[in-house]
Formats: C-alpha cells, sequence, structure tokens
C-alpha cells in the first residue's frame, strides 16, 4: 500500500506564473494516497485575481482543499489525517516546527534552484536578472528556516539565455517533479539521506515590487532584456517611449540604433564577461513587443505606426 500524504503549496515557482500542477497529478497518478491540498490563503487573493490551479485540480482528483489563514488553526485536522509524510511546492509562507513535526518523515519541498543558491522567494526571477548560464531545481528537507534544511537531492539545468518566467518555472517545475517522483521512495524507506547545505555559499532572493519593474534606460540593454523576461506577469516591464506609457513584453538586445524597428538607445553594454565597457560607448535594445496605452498588445512597427512621438 503507497504512503498517504499532505500536499503544501500551489505550484506556482514565481510570482504571476501559471501552472497545470504536475506535481500534485504526477503524485496521484504514481499511487500516492493524497490526503488533503493544504493551500496558503493570501496566495488565493493574488493580485490579478486569477483563479487557483491547484484549487482546480484537487476538485478533479476528489481530494480535500483546505485554506487556512494560520495553518496552527488545523494542525488537530492534519493529525487525523495520520499522513506519513507531506510534500510541499511554493507554499508562499513559512511552515512552523509544530507543523512539520506533525509528520514522521517530515516535509519535503521542490525548490526551483541549486541550493544553497537562490533561497528566497524569487530564485527564478534572479536567476534569469543574474545571466547565469545554469540552475536546477533541489529536493530539500523541510525546516522552519528559510530554505535552509538539508538537501536529499539537486540536479542541474542548463539554461538558454532566452527562457522567460514563465518558460523556466515550466523547465524546473518539471525537473522538480520527475526528481521527487524518481526520489521520493529512497527517501521514504529511508535509504537516500539528505545532506547539510553549505551556508557560507548560500544567497538569498528578496521579494519583487511594483517599482522594480520601471526600466532604467541608464542601465545596460543586457541588463534590460533580462529584466523583460524575468518581470513578465509581475511586476511587468513599464516605460515612457515617446512620451507614451507602455508595457515591454517582448525585447532583443540589438548591435545598433538601424538594428530593427522601434530601437532605444541605453547605458555602456556589458562584454562577454558581463563587465561594464567604457562609459562613452552605448548599448541598443529592440522592442519587439509591447502593451500600448489602448491596453492592446502590439509590435513595435506597430507603436511607431499607431502613436505619434509625444515630448510630454
Amino acid at each position: 500500500m503507497m504512503p498517504k500524504l499532505v500536499f503544501f503549496g500551489n505550484e506556482r515557482l514565481a510570482t504571476g506564473v501559471s501552472t497545470e500542477t504536475p506535481v500534485l497529478r504526477a503524485l496521484t497518478a504514481s499511487g500516492y494516497a493524497v490526503a488533503a491540498v493544504i493551500a496558503n490563503q493570501n496566495q488565493q487573493r493574488s493580485r490579478q485575481n486569477r483563479r487557483l490551479e491547484i484549487a482546480s485540480t484537487a476538485k478533479q482528483l476528489g481530494v480535500p482543499l483546505l485554506l487556512p489563514n494560520k495553518l496552527e488553526t488545523i494542525s488537530r485536522q492534519l493529525r487525523e489525517f495520520q499522513a506519513e509524510v507531506a510534500v510541499l511546492v511554493a507554499y508562499g509562507s513559512l511552515i512552523p516546527q509544530d507543523i512539520i513535526k506533525i509528520f514522521p518523515k517530515g516535509i519535503i519541498n521542490i525548490h526551483p534552484s541549486l541550493l544553497p543558491l537562490y533561497r528566497g522567494p524569487t530564485p527564478i526571477e534572479q536567476t534569469i536578472l543574474d545571466g547565469v548560464t545554469h540552475t536546477g531545481a533541489s529536493l530539500m528537507k523541510l525546516t522552519a528556516q528559510m530554505d535552509s534544511g538539508p538537501v536529499y537531492y539537486q540536479k542541474s539545468l542548463d539554461i538558454l539565455g532566452s527562457e522567460t518566467k514563465q518558460e523556466l518555472a515550466d523547465k524546473l517545475l518539471e525537473l522538480g517533479k520527475n526528481l521527487l517522483i524518481q526520489k521520493l521512495p529512497a527517501i521514504l524507506d529511508g535509504s537516500l539521506k539528505p545532506l547539510p547545505q553549505d551556508f557560507a555559499q548560500a544567497t538569498t532572493t528578496s521579494s519583487l515590487k511594483k517599482t522594480d519593474g520601471q526600466i532604467n534606460w541608464q542601465l545596460p540593454a543586457q541588463i534590460i532584456e533580462r529584466q523583460v523576461r524575468a518581470y513578465q506577469s509581475w511586476p511587468k516591464s513599464r516605460a515612457k517611449i515617446y512620451g507614451h506609457d507602455v508595457i515591454i513584453t517582448k525585447a532583443r538586445v540589438a548591435d545598433n540604433q538601424n538594428d530593427g524597428d522601434l530601437v532605444i538607445s541605453c547605458g555602456p553594454g556589458l562584454d562577454a564577461e558581463g563587465s561594464r565597457l567604457r562609459p562613452e560607448r552605448q548599448s541598443w535594445l529592440e522592442i519587439q513587443q509591447l502593451t500600448a496605452p489602448s491596453g492592446r498588445t502590439i509590435s513595435g512597427t506597430e507603436f511607431l505606426r499607431g502613436y505619434p512621438i509625444s515630448r510630454n
């Protein structure tokens, strides 16, 4: 008989992304008895008031869904489930130790980075912003401290350098799902032991604010292009172009001001090692797609045809 477990989280690995909840679906498809899904009440009241995908999946699977304001209010109910273990994927807040110790085998967390790198709430966004060439997923034994628990297993993922936040989140969730299904039996029978993280190598990410999305054209075009990909959906990349307020949704680094239709001058560029070039050197960003003041998503070429240059 497969072990009984409780699922915590909504599987949204980054702010503003959507999910098909592959982890919860894979657990049930693999025969695990999911006693309940516990989702964060605060996540249901999202900025865009989007439906909570994990709620729809729980209903489809016939799994009870709990949306507590505080986990402590359902501690008795969690004990009554008599689940051996819990799985957590993007719950959105810290889990108290009193809740963790309810489960004899603990809580196993899928984290979208190669811990101890990129702890905290925005590992995917920061990975894109930093322009690194690889990341990965980690299976961690949850502790009450943020992303600091020992790691059972992790696997790397090469980054193309063109992924949007949604695309990278999808890749990492798929990777994490496969790791969990492969390694969960060994975790449960005790043959796979977690190893402590190297705290000296830890890096921590921060929550995003709406103001983070305001584009600073003095930055290198390479940095702004990363922001456009990292900030999709939230906080969005906002700018004033030729006097019009827009949201940039797709961009690329251009070679010069004539390399594209809607090309904006930016600050000194970056060399291959990521260092600033000479101050007198400009870099260029082609705006390929944007949300216009009308609310329509249009190309840079369409923007130039439809919106006159304004100095206001």
